[in-house]
């Protein structure tokens, strides 16, 4: 494993294909440092102050939600990980196993427009750091700046990323704690404690968002984990991923909720963190502008190789290389400074809005979620035949896996009557003061529902798989 790692290129030459055993490489806790200092950044701490900006709940409850939120989240997150050295594929293209080859583009669809709108965000608030560190930098340089240097991680790839996590961790971990310190012992509000207070609605929403956080890695997340050699053991990758991303994510959204309560209300996040930690402001911003560029790479990995996977679909003869990876990289990072740059003047209007967006694709990757859970783990037990899911036709997967598609559609369906989004409010969620309880209900769905109608068809399919693993094929 250690030469392997040594004589692993600098610049990553897979995209899509299949990671063979010569070129696996890396320590599985390498994943820890991974999620934990991808995690302490300004979106996270961003997000986490809406638990009392927006659902007015105070500290106590916010803190709750938050910790109810990642540590349920958490553990869906962290299973799609643990996929990953087992298969030696990224998450998108294993979803053709369970969808089929055309039946799963609709969630590479999904997962891209996700990433693309993290990555957009994400590159604002490095702007927004960028300016508060040096007045004298406009903001719209600033989001070129930080998309550049998240364009130049993404485009090295895998190792580079995991390298500068392994530093991120160590530096940002600290420096959080030593942030958390200050803000307490320098609190500049009256009502820390008693500003808002306990709803249920409120307090849902809260948890919804900390566990869509999780959720919304869930089809990307294995792919850092695929390098990894395939006899890693499944809890090890597990634990370390889900403590990682868990504990990591917590501390930046309890930061949020505290800094911006430390200060007297109506002031954005990120101007509270630097009034709040006071002559220790312009360091964090500094930190969080290194962490959010790195922690953006991610997100623009994440969304080239989903476009690759569209690509691929319908060109199943092109073979994807660093260089392709490349110039997507650099035409998604040009289209997403664009749009920064004229939604910069109002990113706190702009966020909310992406915010509820997301909680409208949590309606459509929570039923995915449970359905490649399902047929990872009890369906097919990680035995899958590689080839199938790179041919056009699906090979033994076939074009469309209609128990799937039926079992999705259900989950899509089962959530609308819980649903509280910008677009729509639910009977149920409007009867209980609008709490969205959606996700729950898909989850608990789904997933039976899948088991029932995957396990009549998996008899043939796993013949199948198993004859061609035996075979060596």
């Amino acid at each position: 494993m250690t030469s392997a790692a040594n004589s692993a290129p600098l610049i990553e030459k897979h995209t899509i294909g299949y990671v063979p055993p010569q070129d696996r490489h890396g320590k599985v806790r390498d994943l820890f440092t991974l999620w934990f200092g991808g995690n302490i950044a300004p979106l996270p701490i961003v997000t986490g102050a809406l638990g009392v900006q927006l659902f007015h709940l105070n500290l106590v409850w916010g803190i709750v939600a938050i910790l109810v939120g990642h540590l349920v989240g958490g553990v869906l997150m962290a299973l799609h990980s643990a996929q990953g050295p087992q298969m030696g594929i990224p998450q998108m293209i294993q979803s053709r196993a369970q969808f089929g080859s055309l039946g799963a583009l609709l969630v590479v669809v999904i997962a891209g427009v996700m990433y693309i709108g993290f990555f957009a965000s994400n590159i604002v608030l490095a702007g927004k750091s960028l300016h508060g560190v040096v007045e004298t930098v406009p903001v719209s340089v600033g989001i070129v700046i930080g998309a550049l240097g998240s364009g130049i991680i993404g485009i090295i790839g895998y190792r580079f990323i995991h390298v500068l996590n392994r530093i991120g961790t160590w530096v940002l971990g600290i420096g959080i704690v030593v942030g958390f310190g200050y803000i307490f012992s320098h609190v500049q509000s009256d009502d820390f404690l008693t500003r808002g207070g306990f709803n249920l609605a409120g307090w849902l929403a809260t948890v919804s968002l900390a566990a869509l956080w999780q959720i919304a890695f869930a089809p990307y997340v294995s792919d850092y984990s695929r390098y990894l050699p395939a006899d890693v053991k499944v809890s090890s990758t597990f634990w370390t991923t889900y403590l990682g991303s868990a504990l990591g994510s917590s501390l930046s959204f309890i930061f949020g909720a505290v800094a911006v309560l430390a200060i007297p209300a109506g002031m954005d996040t990120m101007d509270a963190v630097k009034l709040a930690t006071g002559t220790l402001g312009p360091l964090m911003l500094v930190l969080f502008l290194l962490s959010v560029i790195s922690h953006n790479a991610l997100n623009l990995y994440g969304a080239v190789l989903s476009i690759i996977t569209l690509v691929q679909t319908f060109a199943y003869r092109w073979i994807p290389t660093a260089k392709s990876r490349a110039v997507l990289s650099l035409l998604v990072l040009a289209a997403c400074c664009v749009v920064a740059v004229f939604a910069s003047a109002d990113f706190i209007g702009h966020f909310v809005d992406m915010v509820l967006v997301l909680l409208v694709l949590l309606v459509v990757l929570v039923p995915w979620t449970a359905i490649n859970l399902i047929d990872f783990y009890v369906i097919h037990k990680g035995d899958y035949d590689i080839d199938s899911i790179f041919k056009i036709d699906g090979g033994i997967y076939g074009r469309y896996n209609p128990q799937a598609l039926i079992a999705y559609a259900v989950g899509i369906v089962v959530q609308i009557p819980f649903m509280n989004t910008p677009l729509y409010v639910g009977p149920v969620s409007a009867h209980i003061n609008g709490a969205d309880l959606s996700w729950l209900v898909g989850l608990a769905i789904t997933s039976p529902l899948y088991w029932w109608l995957a396990s009549r068809d998996s008899a043939y399919r796993r013949r199948q798989v198993s004859a061609k693993l035996a075979a060596g094929v």
